[in-house]
């Protein structure tokens, strides 16, 4: 393929990726809300970010325990406990918080994201409610493509994703 065939690619495809840039996608219905009701407090689980951007993404702010300590604070200001260890394995469907944030440099200094934000629980299948198995019972994702001079933004959206999750918590479980 010549380089400027290439080069029309990329360029179709970042422009792509910025049309979908912040697009939220994910099951925020009534009947996911409903799987929240009752759950007052919760495991939080925030995945590493990805080797290819960690070092520049530090200095951004976006590494796991600064995100964590940020999704805690806010979870804790809505009225949601943030538990760890024995007393998340204590909570009746130990349900937790998964945040994942995916990156792919799409060329230099250019990255494409993707964030998830899951809520996991145990449920029980109702052809064999015995069964007991851990499965998201609400989630959102964002997509977006940013360069590496705003990576910024990627933490930015993962707190919006953070935030429509208390709102949606809040919903079914009133203060």
């Amino acid at each position: 393929m010549s380089g400027f065939i290439r080069k029309g690619v990329t360029t179709a495809l970042a422009s792509l990726l910025l049309f979908l840039a912040a697009a939220a996608h994910g099951s925020d219905t009534a009947v996911e809300r409903q799987s929240m009701a009752g759950i007052h407090a919760l495991g939080l689980f925030v995945e590493e970010v990805q080797p290819n951007v960690a070092k520049v993404a530090a200095k951004a702010g976006i590494d796991a325990a600064s995100i964590r300590r940020e999704v805690e604070r806010r979870l804790t200001a809505a009225g949601i406990g943030v538990v760890a260890g024995a007393g998340w394995a204590a909570l009746p469907g130990r349900p937790f918080l998964y945040i994942n944030i995916n990156t792919h440099e799409t060329q230099r200094f250019y990255y494409a994201y993707d964030i998830k934000v899951e809520l996991r629980q145990v449920v029980f299948p109702e052809a064999n409610p015995r069964a007991r198995i851990t499965a998201t019972t609400w989630y959102l994702s964002m997509t977006g493509l940013t360069d590496i001079g705003n990576l910024a933004v990627i933490k930015n959206d993962t707190l919006v994703l953070v935030d429509r999750f208390t709102a949606a918590h809040r919903s079914v479980n009133p203060r």
